[in-house]
């Protein structure tokens, strides 16, 4: 009796070890991104993004906090320093780190639309392809992200998402074999998910796939490609930075002309100069939200997020 005690006890620390056994953690950037990874770990490790949601990645700087969850993370998921500068030299000496526009297997898109030919390591800042003018004093200083280059927007592509979805699984799988099953599981429902939201989003843009807009932020290039949408001109390039007087001249009088049926703004932003420009013209004014700010997270997440910005997009074209 004495020895079938001594196992039980033997057995029952083993049991309770196993339950105490540290669960792999992922850590991400931004919302949107967490919100693919969370669909790909469910059941099988954690996944927790740094930024507040809403908070724009090109200028974000990094707290204490942020460094030592990146450092005690067992994988860390991010776009790329096309996008998270803020992530490039922590990044270079983390021997988890997993970059996305680093791997092979997801098509990026140039800014323009056309199909990036390679994998940046580094992003270009030697200049801006885009519809503003670059008077001095409408640039922010010291922090320009290239939109020349490969577009970092993956996430607003169905298409990409699938493709980096199969990429992050292979990472996972490769740092966390004992769940390989479980995230085999995960993609293949995501995969399915995603692709009956591309259906439907088909059938309710289609019938506005000609009419034209201007957005405020030039990030939509996947979603616009993936739904042959019309997209005029941006008013800037980033976020945070103001846009060019000759920008807001030519858009005003396309608006004025009658060439756009839609003027997004964003949540995060609500600039005032889309107010100002869109003022005593017809035009509809609509609000676009990249970063998934009141997208509710769990199963499901990411599809919610890019159904609400195709129903945004709808709307206002309607």
């Amino acid at each position: 009796m004495q020895r079938i005690s001594s196992f039980a006890c033997v057995a029952a620390l083993v049991l309770s070890s196993s339950a105490m056994a540290k669960e792999f953690n992922v850590v991400t950037t931004i919302k949107p991104l967490n919100l693919i990874v969370s669909e790909l770990t469910q059941g099988a490790a954690t996944s927790t993004a740094i930024l507040p949601p809403g908070v724009s990645p090109h200028d974000y700087a990094l707290r204490p906090s942020d460094v030592k969850k990146l450092n005690n993370a067992d994988l860390v998921i991010w776009v790329g320093p096309q996008l998270e500068t803020f992530l490039t030299k922590l990044m270079a000496t983390n021997p988890n780190s997993f970059a996305l526009t680093q791997q092979a297997g997801i098509n990026f898109l140039n800014y323009g639309g056309e199909k990036a030919t390679q994998h940046a390591e580094h992003s270009d800042h030697e200049g801006h392809d885009d519809h503003a003018d670059h008077d001095g004093h409408d640039d922010h200083a010291g922090h320009h992200h290239d939109h020349s280059g490969l577009n970092p927007h993956f996430w607003m592509g169905p298409k990409q998402t699938i493709e980096a979805a199969n990429v992050i699984t292979k990472a996972l799988i490769k740092h966390d074999p004992l769940h390989k099953t479980v995230y085999l599981d995960n993609l293949s429902t995501f995969t399915s998910e995603v692709n009956q939201a591309v259906t439907d989003l088909n059938a309710e843009l289609k019938p506005v796939s000609n009419k034209g807009y201007y957005v405020f932020h030039d990030g939509y290039g996947y979603f616009e490609h993936q739904f042959d949408l019309n997209n005029l001109g941006h008013f800037t390039v980033e976020p945070d930075r103001r846009p060019g007087a000759k920008t807001l001249i030519t858009i005003r009088k396309a608006l004025q002309d009658n060439k756009a049926y839609c003027v997004f703004s964003e949540p995060q932003f609500s600039p005032a100069v889309v107010d100002s420009v869109t003022s005593g013209t017809d035009v509809n004014i609509g609000t676009l939200d990249p970063m998934a700010t009141n997208v509710k997270e769990g199963k499901g997440g990411y599809v919610r997020f890019i159904k609400e910005l195709g129903q945004s997009f709808a709307k206002c074209l309607k």
